[in-house]
């Protein structure tokens, strides 16, 4: 072989393994770029970590939520039927077990003629209905969150959030809510609040209240609290002592189609 044909194979040679280790150092490079953009992640909000700890996302890809409730305040029964919600919560109907009904679609209310307790109606349209998805409904439109703080409830240590409402919104923006979540697993455990419908705001922050949320059961990946406690409360005391609860069964999601949330013909608007 010629002294020029080897210089020319050295060549090609050494311009082969140039362009090769350019190569390989920019595909090195891409695939440092592409493993620090998977392990780049997003640091979540307190109200974005209680959501997820409920599998929010999962919640709303059904249509609707149905299930059984029985209410007791005092000893004696408050409610007891059937209630289904869109899980969006902008429908919902609950059918007592004494054959009336009570229907929502949006700020609208309706009841059936028979319903016994008519001044209660818009309250029970939306109170256990709200009860039931509150930690879905943490980042509704309208909600105003205080900043976490740490707060003591009977002994036990809890991440602590208040929530209040801006004006106009839904049925009770004077409402007021303090959440007090798990600092580890970021369930909620209790939430203490006031009710204002049909009574005034004073009146309401006079007679606060706390409901317990306890037996969890998985229900298609989304936790469901099945056993509620109301208790008296106050943010110096803490609970007091057990005034209701309610127990639900039979909890299931439900495809929803035009007639689930229809006004049946006859009802009251109240």
């Amino acid at each position: 072989m010629s002294y020029m044909l080897k210089s020319g194979l050295i060549g090609l040679l050494l311009l082969t393994f140039v362009v090769s280790c350019k190569n390989e150092k920019k595909e090195t490079k891409a695939v440092e770029i592409t493993e620090s953009a998977v392990t780049e992640t997003v640091a979540l909000t307190p109200v974005e970590t209680i959501e997820k700890a409920y599998n929010k996302e999962a919640f709303l890809s059904h249509d609707a939520i149905s299930l059984d409730m029985v209410i007791n305040f005092g000893g004696n029964e408050r409610l007891n039927g059937k209630m289904t919600f869109l899980t969006n919560s902008t429908k919902g109907k609950i059918e007592l077990n004494d054959g009336a009904s009570i229907y929502y679609d949006g700020a609208k209310v309706f009841h059936s003629k028979n319903l016994k307790n008519e001044k209660a109606a818009r309250f029970d349209a939306y109170t256990w209905m709200y009860f039931l998805l509150f930690p879905n409904k943490l980042s509704d439109d309208g909600t105003i969150w205080s900043d976490v703080e740490t707060l003591n409830l009977n002994d036990t240590s809890y991440n602590a959030q208040t929530l209040t409402f801006e004006a106009n919104t839904g049925d009770a923006p004077d409402d007021w809510y303090i959440v007090y979540s798990d600092p580890k697993t970021h369930m909620i455990d209790y939430v203490a609040y006031i009710v204002t419908v049909n009574k005034s705001k004073a009146a309401a922050e006079s007679d606060p209240h706390a409901i317990g949320y306890t037996n969890y059961k998985m229900i298609e990946d989304v936790p469901v609290a099945h056993h509620w406690e109301f208790y008296e409360w106050s943010k110096d005391n803490g609970l007091g002592k057990v005034i209701g609860n309610a127990t639900l069964s039979n909890v299931e999601f439900v495809k929803a189609d035009a007639d689930t949330f229809s006004i049946p013909e006859g009802f009251v608007e109240k």
